[in-house]
C-alpha cells in the first residue's frame, strides 16, 4: 500500500515515516510539512492513502483534501491531527475526508485504520465517533434502518472495522457486508463518509 504523509511537525513526520515504512505491507512514497504542491505531489506519486494533518502553514489539509478529491476521488485521505472539535471534523468530512484519527492513537490503532480506509471502510477515532453517532441514529429513524443496521452503522461510527463488526456482533463478513450494502441504498449512498455527509448537508445534526 503506496502512503503520502502531509505533517508540518518534523519530529512526528519523520517518526511517521519511521513507523509506516517500517510495517510490511506498507511503503511511504513521501512526505511534506504541507500542501503547498499536493496536486503535483499526488501525481507523480500515486498514492493510494494520504495520511493528512489540518493545522499547516501555507496549504492546510482540509485545502489539501479538497484538491485530492477534486483529482483524485479514488485516493484515500486519512485525516491526522490533534482536533477534536466537531466544526473541523465536519469541514473535513464536507471536503471529503475518508476517516478521521487523533494524533494520541496509539501506533497499532494508525496502521490498523490504514489498513481499514485502504479496504473501503471509514475508520474514526472513537472520541470522534461518538460526535456522528446522534447524525446516524437521527439518518436511521428517517430512512427506516432495522435493528441490525443500525447496529452495524453504530460500530461502524465508533471506528470498528468491518472484521471487527462481525467479531463484535458474531456475524460473518458477508452478512456485515450485506448489511452494509441495504443500509448503503436505504441512505442513497456508497460508504459512510457519504452518509455523514448527507446528514450534514441535511443539516440534521
Amino acid at each position: 500500500m503506496n502512503i503520502l504523509i502531509y505533517e508540518d511537525d518534523d519530529k512526528l513526520r519523520q517518526s511517521l515515516v519511521l513507523l509506516i515504512d517500517g510495517t510490511p505491507g506498507f511503503n511511504v512514497v513521501g512526505a511534506f510539512q504541507n500542501c503547498a504542491h499536493v496536486a503535483a505531489e499526488v501525481t507523480a506519486l500515486k498514492p493510494e492513502v494520504v495520511l493528512m494533518d489540518i493545522d499547516m502553514p501555507e496549504v492546510n489539509g482540509i485545502q489539501g483534501v479538497e484538491i485530492i478529491k477534486s483529482r483524485y476521488p479514488r485516493v484515500k485521505v486519512l485525516m491526522h491531527t490533534v482536533f477534536e472539535d466537531s466544526e473541523r471534523l465536519f469541514t473535513c468530512l464536507k471536503a471529503g475526508a475518508d476517516g478521521y484519527l487523533l494524533k494520541k492513537t496509539q501506533p497499532a490503532k494508525l496502521l490498523e485504520a490504514l489498513k481499514d480506509i485502504h479496504a473501503g471502510g471509514a475508520p474514526m477515532s472513537p472520541g470522534i465517533a461518538s460526535m456522528v453517532l446522534a447524525t446516524f441514529h437521527r439518518l436511521s429513524n428517517e430512512y427506516n434502518l432495522t435493528l441490525r443496521e443500525k447496529e452495524v452503522l453504530q460500530l461502524l461510527t465508533e471506528g470498528f472495522t468491518y472484521k471487527a463488526i462481525s467479531d463484535k456482533l458474531g456475524i460473518v463478513m458477508d452478512t456485515v457486508a450485506s448489511h452494509l450494502k441495504n443500509i448503503y441504498q436505504k441512505l442513497h449512498v456508497n460508504c459512510a463518509t457519504e452518509a455523514v455527509a448527507k446528514a450534514i448537508r441535511e443539516q440534521i445534526v
